[in-house]
């Protein structure tokens, strides 16, 4: 299998001053793949982690994206913007001396307001999309469109330091969590407004920035930038990091072969109803997705990633009797 047939995903570190959409297609052609895509877009001056999907990983984004994030950020108090970050027009300022009435602990007791099951207004410069048209393209044309409020959850929301204007922040949260609207909201009920002033991910979908590869190393210029790939290359059945696993024995990975019906008997050991489990082949290779059914017994697959032809192959090489894994 050549670089450019091979499925599985790289964790990049993003740098500022790209979008997250030309971080994948610089990626891509480092690569040499046919598909891409990424999960969870960062904007354009935010950096950090950035998990791209290649050829068939691309289907295993939904999975991908259930996790929890973790940001570093920094908020600025008492200047407003329309983009509720610092690559806005800002809209209103107060004098820096407004803010001395603030003090450690009362950003510290306002911040912890906002952890748990929280309501955002998404931002009307996002790429969320209204008629097929994206939200920031309709704002620049001064015709802004605000979606309704979602349900979102801050796990945890830590204070770092204050020193005024500024506060550095450290927040993990659910997918869908907008920062940018959490730093505006955050300056509201602070009662001098705030704007999101930089944005670091430093984890998502189970990874790090320790797993994150640096964009220089695998620009054109980099004669090492192949060996750097693939001492960075994760496979589509390690990516899933927090799905449990099941070995596949021959009878299993033929009937998923054929999409034919599994019941917990053929798949046993998810321990609760609605579960995703990811069946590995004998190569330690993903073979597909399957979802357990509420109070049904038996699974649904979500995605199968391998042809009859070569599942079939698979299973003639398999051992007959399954065992666990992850």
């Amino acid at each position: 299998m050549t670089a450019a047939q091979r499925s599985g995903i790289l964790v990049v570190d993003k740098p500022a001053g790209l979008s997250s959409a030309k971080v994948v297609a610089l990626v891509k052609k480092a690569v040499g793949a046919r598909k891409t895509g990424h999960v969870g877009t960062l904007d354009p001056f935010a950096t950090g982690v950035l998990v791209c999907c290649f050829n068939e990983a691309t289907r295993l984004a939904r999975f991908l994206m259930q996790g929890r994030k973790t940001y570093q950020a920094v908020l600025h108090l008492g200047v407003r913007t329309d983009t509720l970050d610092a690559t806005g027009t800002v809209l209103e300022a107060v004098p820096e001396a407004a803010l001395t009435t603030l003090t450690e602990r009362g950003v510290v007791a306002v911040a912890k307001r906002f952890e748990g099951r929280i309501q955002q207004l998404p931002p009307v410069y996002s790429a969320l999309k209204h008629n097929g048209t994206p939200l920031y393209r309709l704002a620049r044309k001064g015709r802004p469109v605000q979606k309704p409020p979602r349900a979102v959850r801050i796990f945890e929301l830590r204070v770092d330091t204050v020193r005024l204007p500024r506060v550095h922040f450290t927040v993990q949260c659910s997918a869908g969590t907008y920062i940018r609207t959490l730093a505006a909201d955050m300056g509201d009920a602070l009662g001098c407004g705030g704007h999101l002033e930089s944005l670091r991910r430093t984890a998502s979908s189970g990874f790090t920035l320790e797993d994150a590869l640096p964009l220089e190393a695998i620009s054109p210029g980099n004669r090492d930038a192949r060996a750097v790939v693939a001492d960075h290359w994760i496979d589509m059945a390690a990516a899933l990091k927090g799905m449990p696993g099941f070995r596949a024995d021959s009878r299993l990975a033929e009937k998923i072969a054929y999409g034919q019906r599994l019941t917990t008997r053929d798949v046993p050991g998810v321990d609760r109803e609605g579960a995703y489990i990811k069946i590995i082949g004998n190569h330690g290779d993903l073979i597909a997705v399957l979802e357990h059914q509420p109070g049904r017994g038996y699974y649904t697959y979500c995605c199968v990633l391998t042809s009859p032809q070569h599942a079939a192959a698979s299973a003639a090489q398999t051992p007959d009797r399954p065992k666990g894994g992850n």
